[in-house]
């Protein structure tokens, strides 16, 4: 295949690039918007319902809760899929979860008439998918998510509460340590649903047993401290609408609507909804998203935006024990707002990002400029500087970060997402690329010298971190990540977006000699369709995401290559046609609830896009005289 040429390739990238610049709101910084969520929206109106009907002190009048309640519904009929169900986006298939609470809302609020054929379609599909039983199937033993569907359910008259497992509640009292020893029937995450429908479940069907009625009857209010205790300003827990919902809609069932914590969930969800009546399925990924757009941009990001991006960036990490997690100081979380918690994805992102930022706040003493063909019309950048020359300036505690992520590794040598040692759940779990993200944040400490006191446990922990990555790379050479699915693949698995991250880890750390490495390169091309797209695996429909990831790995590993090329033809020509942006539901957002980011198809084709301008920019100075 011909290579394209350097001059397509500019004009490509600085397209490209400056869409992603120009999403910049007035602070300098990166929001994006997550994609809207019938699965939010089904639990948020029933939150709602569930207050209204205790004619609590809300501020919100009678009229009003009626409002938001039919702008809801309204959204959900509006959106209904052919089949009669609802995804968690707008573009998702249809499954037994979203359907399931979806349907419940409209008997709930005494809508079925009103909307009776939706409900009949509904009701249809929920019977064809298999009803509760396909409902438990499909979370297994992780209670995290089928509970608080089914008390939902339940609540709308729909589900016997004898088919609602009881929630341990009265174990929230335990200090927070002893929590990965108890082996709880959700996640680490979940402490809130843990209280609030462990609760409401006992207080609809209370327990046999004399004495643990005893006990739970005791637990109630010092659970409910502790509920009170970890809810978040913003009111809403990990500033996600579902969990939020779900917490509120159980306490009003109960008698608790005035509750402060029901009275801070039902201004959340006041505040969090969309003009369309429905609502996100968290408030947004600052955070994260901006991390994503820095590292993307890397030597081209505007050299005015840096020191306003330095001083946002570093206010997110936290300073303090963080009460939902109790974890340590040194981490950040995937958004600015008061409901976000320290993860190892995050974590990682925000280093790098930092190093980058220190990179270019000052002007480099010699070296190279880059060439006019990638100069961005917001804002020229200059050239480099030594990290370590602004690292006393710095307001960064990237010391302390490094601590952050060395405390979090699990025995098992990989990183889980918030909590170490909690292991009996999927979503607690070490994941392959949560691990590669972590090696590659301390790896890029250890080579800006930023962290040399600590290089023996440092390299301790990226040796062993490499360790579990050889052990949980599969037979075909990939490796699946834990937040990031593809709704076309079998059991929702993503292998490219795993693979793609792993190699990036083995390809920082220059271990691409190592069969790890080669064999999942290997397979990440043979998987590239024939058009020189990627999806989830080979003959899937492609994205432009799993597109760019994977270009990206396989333009660092050969820029000549004809997968190389093909990728960027196809890549291109989105760009070119106006269609990069474009988003896919192809990120989880816990126990496998899908939802996509306007931003992630900007930040993953910059990425690939400055990998490819940036190997013919060197390739042309190898060739100089």
């Amino acid at each position: 295949m011909p290579q394209v040429p350097s001059e397509r390739l500019a004009a490509g990238y600085v397209r490209v690039r400056d869409l992603l610049l120009a999403e910049r709101v007035s602070a300098g910084h990166w929001v994006g918007e997550l994609s809207t969520s019938a699965l939010s929206t089904a639990t948020a109106v029933m939150a709602l319902e569930q207050v209204r009907r205790t004619k609590s002190d809300s501020a919100l009048s009678s009229g009003q809760f009626s409002e938001l309640i039919a702008g809801g519904l309204k959204w959900l009929v509006e959106h209904q899929n052919a089949d009669g169900g609802w995804g968690d986006t707008t573009v998702s298939f249809s499954n037994i979860s979203t359907t399931m609470l979806c349907h419940a809302v409209f008997h709930a609020t005494r809508s079925i008439d009103q909307y009776a054929t939706s409900v009949a379609r509904a009701k249809s599909l929920i019977d064809q998918l298999g009803g509760v039983p396909a409902l438990r199937k499909r979370y297994g033993r992780d209670k995290t998510f089928s509970i608080p569907i089914l008390t939902h359910c339940a609540l709308a008259g729909l589900v016997d509460w004898r088919e609602i497992s009881a929630l341990p509640f009265e174990l929230a009292c335990l200090p927070h340590s002893f929590y990965k020893f108890l082996r709880l029937p959700v996640v680490s995450y979940a402490l809130p649903a843990l209280i609030a429908i462990g609760q409401c479940r006992f207080q609809h069907r209370p327990t046999w047993n004399p004495v643990l009625r005893l006990l739970r009857n005791a637990a109630i209010q010092p659970s409910l401290k502790k509920l009170e205790s970890i809810q978040p300003t913003s009111g809403g827990f990990l500033e996600a609408a579902p969990l939020t919902s779900f917490v509120t809609m159980s306490l009003a069932s109960i008698g608790l609507a005035d509750h402060p914590v029901a009275r801070l969930g039902i201004q959340f969800l006041i505040d969090s909804v969309r003009p369309d009546g429905s609502w996100p399925i968290d408030t947004n990924l600052a955070t994260w998203v901006t991390t994503l757009s820095i590292n993307a941009l890397g030597d081209d990001l505007p050299t005015g935006s840096v020191s306003e991006l330095t001083t946002w960036l570093a206010q997110q990490q936290y300073r303090e024990v963080h009460p939902y997690t109790q974890a340590d100081p040194g981490g950040w979380a995937w958004t600015n707002l008061s409901g976000g918690v320290p993860d190892a994805d995050d974590t990682p992102g925000a280093i790098l990002a930092a190093l980058q930022l220190m990179k270019r706040s000052k002007p480099a003493s010699g070296g190279s400029q880059p060439t006019g063909n990638f100069a961005s019309k917001n804002d020229p950048p200059t050239g480099n500087s030594n990290p370590q020359s602004s690292a006393a300036a710095s307001p960064f505690d990237l010391q302390l970060a490094a601590t952050w992520l060395l405390g979090l590794q699990n025995r098992d040598g990989g990183w889980p997402t918030f909590c170490r040692g909690w292991g009996a759940l999927p979503f607690d779990r070490s994941a392959p690329d949560l691990t590669a993200h972590a090696i590659r944040a301390l790896s890029a400490l250890l080579d800006a010298e930023l962290a040399t006191k600590m290089r023996p446990k440092i390299e301790a922990a990226i040796r062993s971190g490499f360790r579990y990555l050889s052990k949980t790379q599969r037979r075909d050479g990939s490796w699946l990540p834990l937040w990031f699915g593809n709704q076309h693949n079998h059991d929702d698995e993503n292998p490219t977006y795993g693979t793609a991250r792993v190699l990036a880890a083995y390809r920082d750390t220059r271990r691409t000699d190592m069969p790890e490495y080669q064999r999942g390169l290997q397979w990440l091309l043979a998987n590239q369709n024939a058009d020189g797209s990627w999806s989830g695996m080979r003959g899937l429909p492609p994205s432009v995401e799993e597109s760019s990831l994977a270009l990206d790995i396989v333009l660092s590993a050969n820029h000549n290559s004809e997968a190389a090329q093909s990728g960027l033809e196809w890549l291109l020509d989105r760009i070119e046609s106006g269609t990069v942006h474009q988003q896919s539901p192809i990120g989880f957002y816990f126990a496998k609830l899908w939802y996509s980011e306007r931003l992630y198809p900007l930040c993953f084709a910059t990425q690939a896009m400055r990998r490819a301008v940036e190997s013919v920019e060197s390739r042309s100075c190898q060739n100089r005289p």
